[in-house]
C-alpha cells in the first residue's frame, strides 16, 4: 500500500439530490487526494435502477463544480484510464459477472432461488422464534432454496428453466473478522453478525456490495471514504476481498462520523427544520414533488460552505477556523477526523458566510448586489443603484452586520429610497420643540458647508448641539431616524457623507415637515 498511487473516489447513487453529508464525503476525499498529489475520481453507482431519479446525476456534477472540488476523472469530468465510470455501463461489459463467477467457482458464493414469499416466510419464522436480527446467514441458508441445499441437477434444471435467482456471498460461520479503519482503528466483528449479502440481483445487476469492490479494484482506488452507516457492512466487504484473492488491492477504509441535528439527537436529515439548507443547490424531487432550497441560492459563498463542511467532524488541531481550499489541503488528515458525530450548528454556518463576506472587497460585493438592486428598483426614478462607486460605498457600510449579500437591501434600503415613515418609538421619546429646532439648525449648518465629508458633517452636528446646549447623545438617534427612518444602522456620519449634501438636506427638511404635521 505504501507504494500505491493515492486514488480516491466519490461514488454517489443518482437517487436524489446530493445531501451536504455526501458533499463532505467528496470534500474529505478530494482534500486527501490533492494533499498527496493523487487522483480524485467521480463514479456513479447506479446499480439500483428502480431508485434512479432523472436529473440527479447532473445535479451531482453541478454541485461539485460549484463547490470547487472537481474530480480529475470520471462522469462529467473526462475519461481517465478506467472508463466507463457509470456502473450500469460497466455491467454491460460483464465486469461484475466475471467476479461473481469467480466467487461461485471458489465456493465462496452461491445461487439462491428463494421467492419473495419464501424470504418473507423465513423472516416471520425467525421473528416468531424471537431472533433479534432475522437474516439470511450460515444457519438459515440451510433451510432455503439455494445451490448449497439443492443437488447439481436441481440447480441446473432451475437455471435452464429460467427461474429467477440471485448470487449470495457465503459467509463463514463463527469466524472473527478484523479490519483497520483509518479513523476508528481496529474493528473486530464475528461472522455470526454478518448476513449472506446479495452480490448479483435477479436482473444481473450487481448490488453495491459487489460493484463498489470490483470497481475499487479495477480503478486502483487506494482509500475508500464513506459514512459510518456503512460500518456494519464492512466485514462482508473484507471477506469479498479475501475470497477474490485481492486483499493487497483493498483500499484503506475511512468511515466518517455522522452529521447530527443541532440538538445532537439523531442524524441530520434533508427534512431538518433548522432553517439552513441541507443541499448545496436548489433541488426538486420529481417523484415526491418536494423542493429544497440550496446553499447557493440562499446566498452562501461556495468557499464558505466548503470551509464550514470541513469543520464538521474534522479539526486542524489549532484554533484556526477560516481556511482557503489550499490551506485545507495542506492541513487535512484522517487522523484528525473525530470518531463521534458532529453537531450541525445553523448559526455557526451563517457565521462562516459572514467571515467570507467581510473578506470580499467592496467592488466584489457591489457586483453581487447590483443585480438585486436592479430588480428591486425596476421602474423607479432612482439612478444611484446604477452608480458602482455609490453602491460600493453602501456595501462598505452595511456589510459588517450582514451575513449575506441578499441582506444588504433590507439593511440599506434607505440609501436608495428616502423614508416616508419614521421609527415611532424614537419619535415619541425624542421629538419635541427643542429637537425640531436642533434639526433645523443642523440643516442650515449643512447648507453652509463647502465640503461634505464625514468629519465636516460630524463637526457641524456637534457645533449645532453645543450652540443649543444639547448633549449629542440626546439627538444622535433622532438625527439618524430623520435620515433613514430607522433607529439603527451603520456609522452615522459615513452614511451622511455617502448620501451627499443635497439628499441629506432634502431628507432633513422632509422629516421636519412630516413629523411636525
Amino acid at each position: 500500500m505504501e507504494n500505491k498511487r493515492v486514488r480516491l473516489r466519490f461514488a454517489p447513487s443518482p437517487t436524489g439530490g446530493l445531501h451536504m453529508g455526501g458533499v463532505r464525503t467528496a470534500l474529505f476525499s478530494y482534500l486527501f487526494a490533492k494533499k498527496h498529489n493523487g487522483d480524485f475520481v467521480l463514479r456513479i453507482e447506479d446499480t439500483d435502477q428502480t431508485r434512479y431519479v432523472k436529473g440527479a446525476e447532473e445535479y451531482i456534477i453541478e454541485s461539485l463544480k460549484w463547490c470547487g472540488i472537481e474530480p480529475n476523472e470520471g462522469v462529467g469530468f473526462g475519461d481517465g484510464p478506467h472508463a466507463p465510470y457509470r456502473q450500469s455501463e460497466r455491467k454491460e461489459l460483464g465486469i461484475y459477472k466475471k467476479y461473481a463467477d469467480q466467487l461461485i467457482a471458489s465456493g465462496n458464493a452461491y445461487y439462491a432461488f428463494d421467492t419473495p414469499e419464501e424470504l418473507d416466510a423465513m423472516r416471520k419464522r425467525l421473528e416468531a422464534a424471537k431472533v433479534v436480527a432475522p437474516q439470511y446467514n450460515a444457519v438459515t441458508r440451510q433451510n432455503m432454496r439455494n445451490s448449497l441445499t439443492l443437488s447439481e441437477d436441481e440447480v441446473k434444471k432451475l437455471m435452464d428453466g429460467g427461474t429467477p435467482f440471485v448470487v449470495r456471498l457465503k459467509v463463514p460461520r463463527n469466524e472473527e473478522i478484523r479490519f483497520h479503519d483509518i479513523i476508528r482503528g481496529w474493528v473486530v466483528v464475528n461472522s455470526t453478525q454478518v448476513d449472506d449479502k446479495v452480490l448479483l440481483k435477479s436482473d444481473g445487476m450487481p448490488t453495491y456490495h459487489l460493484a463498489h469492490i470490483v470497481d475499487d479494484i479495477e480503478m486502483e482506488i487506494s482509500h475508500a471514504v464513506r459514512g459510518e452507516e456503512w460500518l456494519p457492512s464492512a466485514p462482508a466487504h473484507i471477506l469479498i476481498y479475501r475470497f477474490l484473492g485481492c486483499e493487497d488491492k483493498m483500499p484503506l477504509l475511512a468511515h466518517l462520523p455522522l452529521i447530527l441535528k443541532p440538538d445532537g439527537n439523531g442524524k441530520l436529515s434533508k427534512r431538518d427544520k433548522s432553517g439552513i439548507p441541507m443541499f448545496p443547490l436548489n433541488w426538486h424531487d420529481e417523484r415526491t414533488g418536494e423542493s429544497y432550497v440550496g446553499y447557493r441560492e440562499s446566498g452562501f459563498f461556495a468557499d464558505a460552505f466548503v470551509n464550514m463542511l470541513a469543520m464538521l467532524g474534522w479539526n486542524p488541531g489549532t484554533t484556526q477556523e477560516i481556511f482557503s481550499i489550499e490551506e485545507l489541503i495542506q492541513a487535512f488528515s484522517f487522523e484528525r477526523v473525530n470518531k463521534s458525530g458532529a453537531k450541525f450548528d445553523p448559526e455557526k454556518t451563517k457565521w462562516f458566510n459572514q467571515q467570507y463576506l467581510r473578506k470580499k472587497s467592496d467592488k466584489e460585493l457591489a457586483e453581487l448586489f447590483m443585480p438585486i438592486l436592479e430588480e428591486k428598483l425596476k421602474g423607479t426614478q432612482d439612478t444611484r443603484h446604477k452608480d458602482q462607486t455609490y453602491v460600493e460605498g453602501v456595501c462598505k457600510l452595511v456589510k459588517e452586520k450582514s451575513h449575506f449579500v441578499n441582506e444588504f437591501w433590507d439593511a440599506g434600503i434607505y440609501f436608495f429610497i428616502a423614508p416616508t415613515a419614521y421609527d415611532a418609538d424614537v419619535i415619541k421619546k425624542r421629538w419635541n420643540e427643542n429637537s425640531a429646532n436642533f434639526i433645523k439648525s443642523v440643516i442650515e449648518r449643512f447648507k453652509g458647508l463647502n465640503t461634505f465629508t464625514a468629519a465636516d458633517t460630524e463637526a457641524a452636528f456637534k457645533a449645532a448641539a453645543e450652540a443649543q446646549g444639547i448633549a449629542t447623545g440626546q439627538v444622535m438617534q433622532l438625527f439618524r431616524v430623520c435620515l433613514s427612518g430607522v433607529g439603527g444602522g451603520p456609522m452615522l456620519f459615513e452614511m451622511v457623507e455617502l448620501l451627499g449634501k443635497d439628499e441629506v438636506v432634502k431628507r432633513l427638511e422632509t422629516a421636519v415637515a412630516t413629523i411636525i404635521n
